[in-house]
This record gives C-alpha cells, sequence and structure tokens, in this order.
C-alpha cells in the first residue's frame, strides 16, 4: 500500500471511535440526569466485568467463575435495560454504536483487514484518483455500442462497431478479471473522439471497485505534476505516481514538449514499466506520429511495452451532441 493511505485509514478510524466516545458519555449523562439508578447498574455492569477478570487470573475453577459472574452480569443488563426501555429509551443506549460491528470501527478482524477497511480505502482511492464524479456518467452501464457504426472505414478490417466490441471483449473477459494477475499496459490510439477517454473512464471506474488505486492524468497535468516533483520536492505526489496500481495518461502528445517533459515522461513510463506497474496511455497520435513525435526511447517503451489498441470511427462526441439537440 502507498506511504500515507493506511495511516489516513487508521486516522479515519480513530475519528469515528472518538466521536462515538463523545457520544456515549453525553447519552451517559442524559440518562443520569433523568434516572441515576439507570447508570448506577451500568457502572456495577462495569465493575462486575474487571471483577471477573481479576478472579480468573486467581481462580482454580475459571469456568465456575466464568458462570457465576456472567449469570449475575446478564441480570444486571436485563434490568438495566427494562429500566431503560421503560423511560422511553432504546435497550442499548448506553452502549457504543458501532458503524461496522464486525470489527467494532478498528479495521481488522483478527489480523485480518475488514471488508469496511476496503471501502474505506476505495473511497480514499476515488477522492485521489481525480474522476469521482466523471465516472458517475462516463461508466460501462452507460456505454452505447450504437454511436459506433456498422459500415467499414476505408481500409480498416472490421467496422468501428465490431472493432469497439472487440476491445470490450478484451478489456472485460481478461484485463479486467486478471487485473492483479497480468503485467498488460495499454495503448489507446486513434482519431479524436472515437471512444479512447470514455472507455478509459469506464475502465478505470472497473478497477477502482476492485480495490485499486487508479490515478487519472491528461499529458499536459502530468508534465506540470513531474514539475512539482522535481521542483518542489513533492514526493508524496511523486509516490502515488509511481506507485499507483494503474496510472492512466490521457491525450499523450498533447503536452508541451521540451528537453525536460521529454526526460521526465521517458523517466515515469521506465520506472513503471520495471516495477511493473501498470499503465493505459491514450492519443491520438497515429503508430509513425508516436515514433515521429517521441524519442526513440520513448516510442521504443510505447511499441513494445504496450498493448496496443486502435480506435475508429466517427467523432462520438460530436453524434451524441447532435442526438441531444435533435
Amino acid at each position: 500500500m502507498i506511504n500515507g493511505y493506511q495511516a489516513e485509514i487508521l486516522k479515519i478510524y480513530e475519528n469515528i471511535r472518538e466521536t462515538e466516545a463523545k457520544n456515549l458519555k453525553l447519552r451517559r449523562l442524559e440518562i443520569s440526569s433523568i434516572c441515576p439508578e439507570i447508570l448506577e447498574l451500568d457502572n456495577e455492569i462495569q465493575r462486575m466485568s474487571l471483577r471477573m477478570s481479576l478472579e480468573i487470573l486467581k481462580a482454580d475453577d475459571s469456568e465456575k467463575t466464568i458462570t457465576l459472574y456472567k449469570e449475575k452480569i446478564t441480570d444486571l443488563r436485563v434490568r438495566k435495560c427494562e429500566m431503560l426501555v421503560a423511560n422511553g429509551y432504546d435497550p442499548e443506549y448506553l452502549n457504543l454504536k458501532y458503524t461496522c460491528s464486525k470489527c467494532k470501527d478498528t479495521g481488522f478482524v483478527g489480523a485480518n483487514k475488514c471488508h469496511c477497511y476496503k471501502q474505506k480505502l476505495i473511497r480514499l482511492y476515488y477522492k485521489d484518483s481525480e474522476l469521482e464524479s466523471t465516472i458517475k456518467e462516463n461508466n460501462f452501464n452507460n456505454f452505447d455500442l450504437n454511436l459506433f457504426s456498422t459500415h467499414r472505414l476505408g481500409d480498416e478490417k472490421y467496422s468501428p462497431r465490431k472493432n469497439i466490441e472487440n476491445i470490450l471483449e478484451y478489456v472485460l473477459n481478461d484485463y479486467i478479471p486478471n487485473f492483479s494477475s497480468q503485467n498488460v499496459n495499454l495503448l489507446f490510439f486513434g482519431n479524436p473522439g472515437s471512444g479512447k477517454t470514455y472507455l478509459s473512464y469506464c475502465l478505470s471506474k472497473a478497477i477502482l471497485d476492485k480495490g485499486y488505486l487508479v490515478v487519472y492524468k491528461t499529458s499536459d497535468e502530468l508534465i506540470k505534476n513531474l514539475s512539482e516533483i522535481r521542483f518542489n520536492n513533492n514526493h508524496n505526489l511523486e509516490s502515488i505516481l509511481l506507485n499507483c496500481d494503474l496510472l492512466i495518461i490521457d491525450d499523450l502528445g498533447a503536452e508541451h514538449l521540451n528537453e525536460f517533459s521529454i526526460t521526465e515522461l521517458f523517466n515515469i513510463i521506465n520506472k513503471r514499466i520495471l516495477n511493473k506497474k501498470k499503465m493505459l496511455i491514450s492519443t491520438n497520435l497515429t503508430l509513425p506520429g508516436i515514433t515521429k513525435q517521441y524519442t526513440e526511447r520513448i516510442a521504443s517503451r510505447l511499441l513494445g511495452d504496450f498493448k496496443l489498441c486502435k480506435f475508429y470511427s466517427e467523432d462520438i462526441r460530436i453524434k451524441k451532441n447532435l442526438q441531444k439537440n435533435k
């Protein structure tokens, strides 16, 4: 796990427990003012539980001691609950209320992470992915194959519809289900408006929902981030970009190119490849365009270490907009 996430999640659990402890204290004050006898019973239960623990350590017959004390504690709890109900309160009113009864808001069941830990981790991942609002609409549930023509374009082997179906079949039946076990980088390339960015959004939501950290950056944003890392020593940002489970770089080729951006772009792509950290890169450039625009080292990584997925279609953005305005 990336540095900082576990500490942040444990802090969330700590805050939950602290808030509930304060709330319980307020509930106890409320009951003490209305019916102090109930609070005295509750205090006696706590004292009895402590005495039981101490007696067990000294007793020759611990089972007999446990049975004896449990009977007394049960009687006290029944009386407490009856008095709470008689005064219009829930019988559990003086107990701690957990948001997760399984782990009691610790995040762990024994040595294992609770399911709620993963849920909190996913929420943090969503926040840091910078995709939270975008993928509410742009996801597989809203993917419309009808936007892709069934007529072949030029010399392409398949129609745009059949081509996107082939890509979807791979993504849905192989890439996503086997995300953790396969080390596959994806390069989406093709004309503008052919569905590359939309499918990137869909894929990122599916991977996020499996509990992995996905970080989405346009190529221009990525270069700005790399500058922040280099000149301002932003180590947290560097850790996220290098260690996230999937780094998506959208619109490669639109960034301003200079010696710095070319060097840093190669470095992050190369480091992630060496560390077997997956990437998805989309670009409007053709494959020859990539070799022309970038250094041989970058082009070699993109064309040699990525699964190439070619997109082609009429501009879907224009088609969707025309449908809205009918």
